[in-house]
C-alpha cells in the first residue's frame, strides 16, 4: 500500500476548473458556428477578389469579416477592448460611457423598485384585501410585454413634460418590483407557528413582530429576489433606451449597430451588459454575506 501523500489540486482550481471548461467548449462551439453563418458572404467576397478557393483561407475569413453574420470572439474582445481601454471614458465612443447612462437609470429604478416591492409585500402580509385583490394584478401586470408597454410610458411621461433619466428608470421600476415583492411575501410568512407563538406569548405587537422576526426571516429571500430585479431593472433601462432614439446608453449602442450592420458593436455592448449585469448581481451577494453575517443569519 503506497504511503506516498495524494495530491490535492488548490482549491482555486477546483472552483473554477469546470466553469473554464465550460467556457472553452462554448468558444468552440462558437468559433464553428461562425464559419456556417459567415460562409457564403465572404465566399461571395473571395470570388471577387480572385482569391482562390482554398478551405483554410475561406475559414479563416469568416472569422475576420468586417461587418459577419456572427462575430468571432475574438473580434468582441478586440471591440471591448478598443472602446474600454483605448478610449476615454468620457467620449461618446467608449463603452464604459454608455454603460454609465444606462446604469444610472438601471439602479434609480431597481431602488425605486425595492422599496416600492418591500412596501407592498408588507401591505399583502397584514391586509386580506391586498392579498386577495392586489396579488392577482401584480402578476398579471406581468404578462404585459415591455417592448409593447415601454413605448406607452415613454409617450405619456414626454407629454407632461418628464424625459431623460426618469422614464427609463420608471420602467426598471416595472420589471424589478415583482420578483422583490414576491420573494418578500414569501420571507415574511416564512416563520413557522412556534415562532409566531413565541412572539404573542411576549405580548408582542404586530410591529416588534415585523421587526423582530418578520423581517430578520426574510433577508434571504430579500437579496436572492434582488439579484433577480436588480438584472430585470438592467433589462428595463436598455429596452428603456431603444423607443426614445437615445443617443448614450448600452440601447443606443445597440441601435446604432443594428442601424449600420455593425454587428461586432452589437455584440460588444451585449457582452458589456452581460458583465454589468454580472457585476450588480455580486455587489448585492456582497451586500448580502455582509448583512446576514452581521445579523447573526446563515451563512449562505
Amino acid at each position: 500500500m503506497s504511503t506516498h501523500p495524494r495530491r490535492r489540486w488548490p482549491s482555486g482550481a477546483g472552483r473554477f476548473g469546470p466553469i473554464l471548461a465550460i467556457v472553452a467548449v462554448l468558444l468552440l462551439i462558437w468559433y464553428a458556428a461562425a464559419v456556417p453563418m459567415n460562409w457564403q458572404t465572404e465566399g461571395d467576397k473571395l470570388a471577387r477578389a480572385g482569391a482562390a478557393p482554398d478551405f483554410l483561407n475561406h475559414v479563416l475569413a469568416t472569422w475576420s469579416a468586417e461587418r459577419p453574420i456572427l462575430p468571432a470572439p475574438h473580434q468582441i474582445a478586440m471591440d471591448l477592448w478598443k472602446t474600454v481601454v483605448e478610449t476615454r471614458a468620457s467620449s461618446p465612443r467608449s463603452l464604459l460611457f454608455h454603460a454609465g447612462v444606462t446604469l444610472s437609470s438601471t439602479l434609480i429604478g431597481f431602488v425605486m423598485g425595492s422599496v416600492l416591492g418591500i412596501a407592498l409585500a408588507i401591505g399583502i402580509l397584514h391586509s386580506r384585501t391586498l392579498d386577495r385583490s392586489l396579488m392577482p394584478w401584480i402578476i398579471a401586470s406581468q404578462t404585459i410585454p415591455i417592448l409593447a408597454i415601454a413605448p406607452m410610458i415613454i409617450v405619456v411621461l414626454n407629454s407632461v413634460g418628464i424625459s431623460g433619466l426618469l422614464p427609463k428608470a420608471i420602467i426598471s421600476t416595472y420589471l424589478s418590483f415583482f420578483p422583490v415583492t414576491v420573494g418578500m411575501v414569501k420571507g415574511l410568512r416564512s416563520p413557522d407557528a412556534m415562532q409566531l407563538d413565541l412572539m404573542r406569548s411576549y405580548a408582542a405587537s404586530r410591529g416588534q413582530t415585523l421587526w423582530k422576526l418578520r423581517l430578520p426571516a426574510s433577508l434571504p429571500f430579500l437579496f436572492a429576489s434582488m439579484k433577480i430585479a436588480v438584472a430585470a431593472a438592467l433589462v428595463g433601462a436598455i429596452v428603456g433606451e431603444l423607443p426614445t432614439g437615445a443617443v448614450a446608453g448600452l440601447g443606443a449602442r445597440l441601435l446604432a449597430g443594428s442601424y449600420y450592420g455593425q454587428t461586432i458593436q452589437i455584440w460588444s455592448a451585449l457582452v458589456a451588459a452581460s458583465v454589468l449585469a454580472g457585476l450588480l448581481v455580486a455587489l448585492i451577494g456582497l451586500v448580502e454575506r455582509l448583512t446576514l453575517r452581521a445579523s447573526g443569519g446563515a451563512r449562505r
